[in-house]
């Protein structure tokens, strides 16, 4: 019975052994007491490396500088700068400036930087190093955009850092860098702001210039046009009907005028001009010519008896000279002929002087010819029959409107002409207006774009002015150092308590999973769950290792080893706190403080 138990309890437990049981605790616990030689091998031999590294790796030092981006003082409302770019971009385009080639390299023979790389590297490869241990980084803030009332990122300020290999070299290459990015960013608004006026300035002036020749263009097509203008259309068509209805008007009062002149040269007709005036006691009444007549003759005979001084021919001469004068009986033929005379000798002195295309020579000759007709004609009305005025009353009325009839209608005629002449002007004027308009439309259209323009650019050049002045003046944005490059008092990196207590963490993991390591690739039985695994039976009874009295003794040899190695790491990492992150002293006192 008590081996069949047994063979059914050795084939449940087989069963169960092929399945592979997870380990306990105490199996590691046991795993590591085996592989300790080789944990603690590995361990050290990777705490020593990261311990070396961290010391062996050269220290870097960093200097830093803070520039603020200051807005510019005038409110932007009453004075608009001319730099149109964001922070950012202006920050980039001048950090692409400063860190040109030649600048860089100025600067590493000026301060001898990277001298061991230099001996054995190109150029390229020193600038390209110069450029890493560069860095720029800009703060951003979130603001309200006053135009769009938006959230916004917005750069206020940016750093500027430089790793070296010392603390002072750091520092005195940072000061350099950050010099060198205030100047840029003055030269560069400067001479933005300086560009954007010149510029302007061109544009003004050529658009000037093409104003000044669309306007001469404008100044010929409307002189060949002689009133045939677009814009003049309406006033053309008014003044034609205008003259339209006055020639309507005109016809009217000619018909009228007519038909007057008719009716008035029939009523003339019927009247006798020289029926003599009757006066009222019957007696016929001389007229100034029949007295001056009359007198003349009566002068003649009484001149014959008496002497010239006697009275009555005094005043018969008086009587006559006043008749003459008013009835003009006198021709003046006399004073022609003097002042004819006259003119002559001063003609002939002129032609003496001047030659005949001379213009005084020409006048005289119009003046000695105007006087030589004057006195033909005042001989031909001397020889001509003097004139009989009429004397009837009725026939000198009717005479008199006829007279004023005829001229009216004479004003009317040449009225009229004058009326049609202009009508066909204003015709042509119209007609012509067709042809005329697309050159004249585009070259005031031209005129008138090219005038708003040149407006523009004029009211963009005094702000693009005065935004100059604001960028000489140092009123605009400016980058404003607010914390200078200062000098580094501890290394930027490496960071070696962080390089050993991950060098520390990597060296136990790499022990213990190199006794794991080990551990699965040794296939010796070290308890009686791996003999049971082994002969897939269990085992009746286990006996413990019973150790002797050498085993005991080197036992303790070894624990003793184990204290005074934990006893060396300890003191290896109390002499790492102290010389990498801070000294104990101080490190008690924060201790201290913190507990009260």
């Amino acid at each position: 019975m008590v081996g069949v138990t047994m063979k059914s309890e050795s084939r449940t437990q087989g069963r169960a052994l092929t399945d592979a049981p997870a380990r306990s605790f105490a199996d590691y616990v046991a795993l590591i007491r085996r592989r300790r030689r080789l944990i603690a091998a590995v361990v050290a031999a990777l705490f020593t490396a990261s311990v070396a590294l961290a010391f062996l790796l050269p220290a870097v030092y960093r200097s830093t500088a803070t520039i603020l981006i200051e807005e510019q003082e005038i409110p932007p409302d009453l004075v608009r700068s001319a730099i149109a770019t964001y922070a950012d971009q202006r920050i980039e385009t001048i950090k692409q400036q400063v860190l040109s080639r030649s600048t860089l390299w100025r600067i590493v023979e000026q301060y001898d930087l990277y001298t061991s790389l230099r001996k054995r590297s190109p150029t390229e490869e020193v600038v390209n190093r110069f450029t890493k241990d560069i860095q720029i980084d800009v703060m951003n803030v979130k603001v309200i955009d006053k135009r769009t009332q938006n959230p916004t990122q917005a750069t206020i300020a940016f750093t500027l850092a430089y790793d070296g290999e010392t603390p002072e070299l750091a520092q005195k290459v940072a000061n350099e860098l950050t010099s060198l990015f205030l100047a840029e960013n003055l030269k560069t608004r400067e001479r933005h702001a300086q560009e954007t006026t010149a510029f302007l300035k061109r544009e003004s002036e050529n658009l000037s210039k093409h104003i000044q020749e669309l306007e001469e263009k404008i100044a010929v097509v409307k002189q060949k046009a002689e009133g045939a203008l677009p814009e003049l259309v309406q006033l053309n068509m008014q003044l034609m009907n205008q003259a339209q209805r006055e020639l309507i008007e005109a016809d009217r009062d000619i018909r009228s005028l007519r038909e007057r002149k008719t009716y008035l040269e029939g009523e003339l007709a019927t009247l006798k001009p020289h029926t003599p005036i009757i006066s009222a006691s019957g007696e016929r009444l001389l007229d100034t010519g029949e007295r001056l007549k009359a007198l003349r003759a009566q002068y003649a005979s009484t001149s014959a008896y008496l002497a010239p001084e006697h009275p009555d021919i005094i005043k018969m001469k008086q009587e006559i000279a006043s008749l003459e004068q008013e009835t003009g009986a006198t021709d003046g033929r006399d004073e022609l002929s003097k002042r004819l005379m006259a003119e002559r000798a001063a003609l002939a002195e002129l032609r003496e002087r001047a030659q005949e295309d001379h213009p005084d020579v020409i006048r005289a000759k119009e003046v000695v010819g105007s006087l030589e007709r004057e006195l033909q004609a005042a001989i031909s009305r001397a020889a001509a029959p003097p004139a009989v005025k009429p004397e009837n009353p009725a026939y000198i009325n009717i005479h008199s409107q006829l007279a004023s009839t005829k001229a009216s209608l004479q004003a009317l005629e040449t009225a009229r002409i004058d009326l049609k002449r202009r009508m066909a002007e204003y015709a042509k004027r119209l007609e012509s207006t067709p042809t005329i308009e697309p050159a004249y439309l585009d070259l005031t259209r031209d005129r008138e774009n090219s005038v708003r323009k040149h407006q523009e650019i004029t009211s963009r050049l005094m702000e693009a002015q005065v935004s100059a002045e604001l960028e000489v003046q140092r009123k605009g944005e400016r980058f404003a150092l607010i914390n200078p490059p200062e000098l580094p008092e501890r290394p930027d990196r490496p960071n070696r308590l962080a390089i050993v207590l991950l060098g520390a963490f990597l060296a136990l993991a790499g022990g213990i999973g190199s006794g794991v390591m080990a551990e699965n690739l040794d296939g010796t039985i070290y308890s009686a769950e791996q003999l049971g695994r082994a002969m897939r039976t269990v085992p009746l009874v286990a006996i413990p290792y019973l150790p002797l009295d050498a085993d005991v003794a080197q036992m303790g040899r070894r624990r003793a080893l184990v204290g005074l190695a934990g006893l060396g790491v300890v003191a290896i990492g109390v002499a790492a706190v102290h010389v990498l992150w801070m000294p104990l002293d101080v490190l008690w006192f924060a201790i201290l403080r913190r507990l009260g």
